[in-house]
């Protein structure tokens, strides 16, 4: 196969390639890249292969960052792109069933792509658009299925986390994993556990924003992938509640670990504690705690002013986001989002009257005074008191 088109991003990264290959050596575009400028998606890194030795790219090139040099990366600045130049290379021994123990550097692109996760990710492009495809990877794209290069069983062996990248295009490109691969992945899974967390979680955040996450979850749970993730060992029902949701796709990720959570039946502390053996942001916790208080209030259309300036606007959008996804009742969204709008304040510093205020008023510091502002701060966000100054004066009074 020949492209006679390029993607935008190949035209810029060209000539890296034309310059490498005048210098005597091989070069390509390889791997997602590839596969996305097939599929017709956005391409988001253009990564290169060749079989220039680092050292030598960095004759070519008088601009370069040793992003990776261990492992044969380079990073080239061209008139502000980076664009990551990496040398054909094989690997072996793999302890600890993610990183190679030793890396050779190569001149053969076979070897180089033999070592690469699936057939899909396994495909290279020369600079005149020709399609080099060593493991049948276009067929696979043709029929939307995910298959592991070689022997799955050696591929899932070397890097444990390709298991959860499975799963995850599937999720991101609707496709299917092919019976061997998926009867691979049922067969290692319990290697999951010796991949750090933080791997695991970017992950299974892709395979839950896909467009068909239903697809990754099914052979998430099927493979027994689950088993082996944080906190969900025992949580079969809900993970297959997960799988019979609408197909809503997930931007946020606090909107993911919200509907997560809520399936799994936790409270805001409970979820608190889950999401920290996910090793989640801080404010992602914040915000899906917070949104475990709201959620079954605006599922139970009890939601008062009050639960809605505590949310906040952010976590009101998630909520109301999950509550269309777990109920059947129409959630009235416009209004809930109406009803946030005309608070009169959003946030503390909105209120009209503060402590020094109220110090210049004859008020002393102290417990009373900062019960006196949150008295007030309720009352004018339920619309008992204006938000206006004098009038709270008044009020502290």
């Amino acid at each position: 196969m020949k492209l006679t088109t390029f993607a935008p991003e190949f035209a810029e990264a060209l000539p890296i390639l034309e310059q490498i290959e005048a210098a005597g050596f091989e070069a390509y575009f390889v791997g997602g890249s590839v596969r996305d400028n097939l599929l017709g998606l956005p391409i988001h890194d253009v990564d290169i292969a060749t079989s220039a030795y680092p050292a030598e790219i960095k004759q070519i090139f008088k601009r370069t960052v040793d992003t990776g040099i261990q492992h044969g990366t380079v990073m080239i600045l061209d008139h502000g792109n980076g664009y990551e130049v990496t040398t054909f290379r094989t690997e072996t021994g793999y302890q600890d069933f993610r990183r190679p123990d030793s890396v050779t550097f190569v001149r053969s692109l076979e070897e180089d792509l033999k070592r690469r996760d699936f057939t899909i990710n396994a495909l290279a492009m020369r600079a005149d658009g020709e399609i080099i495809d060593l493991f049948d990877g276009i067929a696979d794209l043709k029929a939307h299925k995910i298959r592991a290069v070689g022997v799955a069983d050696e591929r899932f062996h070397e890097d444990a986390l390709r298991m959860m990248r499975a799963v995850r295009f599937e999720s991101q490109l609707g496709f299917s994993v092919t019976e061997t691969t998926q009867a691979a992945i049922e067969k290692h899974a319990a290697l999951l556990e010796k991949i750090a967390v933080e791997r695991i979680h970017v992950e299974f955040m892709k395979l839950m924003q896909g467009i068909e996450r239903q697809n990754g979850l099914r052979t998430f749970i099927d493979t027994g992938l689950y088993r082996y993730c944080p906190d969900l060992a025992d949580q079969l029902p809900a993970l297959e509640q997960l799988t019979a949701l609408p197909t809503v796709q997930l931007h946020d990720e606090s909107a993911v670990w919200l509907v997560v959570t809520y399936l799994l039946g936790q409270t805001p502390a409970q979820a608190g504690r889950f999401l920290k053996h996910w090793k989640s942001a801080n404010d992602v916790i914040d915000a899906v705690k917070a949104g475990l208080v709201l959620l079954p209030k605006l599922l139970t259309a009890t939601a008062d002013q009050w639960d809605l300036y505590q949310a906040g606007q952010a976590v009101l959008v998630i909520s109301l986001q999950i509550a269309q996804l777990v109920t059947t009742a129409t959630i009235p969204t416009a209004d809930w989002l109406e009803r946030y709008d005309r608070l009169q304040i959003k946030q503390k510093a909105d209120l009209a009257i503060n402590g020094q205020i109220l110090m210049q008023n004859g008020f002393q510091p102290g417990p009373i005074l900062g019960k006196t502002l949150a008295i007030l701060e309720r009352k004018v966000v339920l619309d008992e008191l204006p938000n206006d100054t004098e009038a709270l004066l008044k009020a502290a009074k």
